[in-house]
């Protein structure tokens, strides 16, 4: 059986989705496979709030016109939960015990993610907030791995998605312990916007919100853009009072103080 029709397969087992979106590669792609494949059984969820960068819900807006979605957009509610904003190492449990909450509140299904072999891997309490929610994981049944997800994006003709970085929440910059606050957020966003177009192409940028002040990360980019970033962070913190603590390589996870 092929990826594709293993993958199909986990879909219509399920019956009637409820896909929850977030703006990345894996859960804009499972959407379009699951549309595509089922649309009178495909409901689209996207959570807006200000851990979600405004691009990202502007590529969900954009997709759906184009394919045709039942999309429907929703405030989960996380910033109203003291326990996620007090930023504890598993904040992901928090924020995806609302989302999932409200996606079940609020649409009709089965509720799915776009959770891929790849994330099983990685420190992700999100995962247990899903098992206690009983959301399913279609690429994970179907065996996709995050190449594999990339490898199918293009292949349904979202070439742009394919070349698209991670993009986990604004909310994973903040260093663990720092209290969640949405003009922190803000900054970040503009600051990410700013580098990645000085960087250009799909390159990883983070800002990150550390108790020893802002510093900027980058994947593999020419020592000149390296330089217009610092630059410009620097001019950002400045003109926002905050302390610049430099530009550094990209590292995953950076702002988990004590991950597991």
């Amino acid at each position: 059986m092929s990826d594709t029709a293993r993958l199909a397969a986990a879909i219509e087992g399920v019956g009637n989705l409820a896909i929850a979106v977030s703006g990345g590669v894996d859960s804009m792609t499972l959407a379009t496979f699951a549309h595509r494949t089922e649309p009178d059984r495909t409901h689209v969820v996207h959570a807006v709030s200000p851990a979600v960068p405004p691009a990202a819900t502007e590529r969900v807006r954009a997709l759906a016109a184009a394919e045709g979605w039942r999309l429907t957009i929703i405030d989960a509610g996380e910033f109203a939960d003291e326990r996620y904003r007090q930023n504890p190492v598993n904040r992901c449990y928090f924020c995806k015990l609302n989302l999932y909450s409200e996606i079940t509140r609020v649409v009709p299904g089965r509720v799915a993610s776009g959770t891929n072999l790849d994330d099983l891997g990685d420190y992700r309490p999100g995962l247990k907030a899903a098992s206690e929610q009983d959301v399913v994981h279609p690429f994970v049944t179907a065996g996709f791995t995050k190449r594999d997800v990339r490898q199918l994006a293009a292949a349904l003709g979202l070439d742009d998605l394919a070349e698209l970085p991670a993009q986990p929440c604004l909310s994973s910059r903040v260093e663990t312990g720092i209290f969640i606050e949405a003009a922190d957020l803000a900054f970040v966003d503009r600051i990410e916007t700013l580098a990645a177009q000085i960087a250009g192409g799909p390159a990883v940028v983070r800002c990150r919100i550390t108790s020893r002040g802002v510093h900027v990360e980058v994947g593999t980019i020419g020592v000149t853009e390296r330089a217009r970033i610092a630059a410009m962070a620097a001019e950002e913190c400045r003109s926002a009072e905050r302390a610049f603590a430099g530009v550094k390589d990209y590292r995953q996870g950076a702002m988990f103080v004590h991950a597991p």
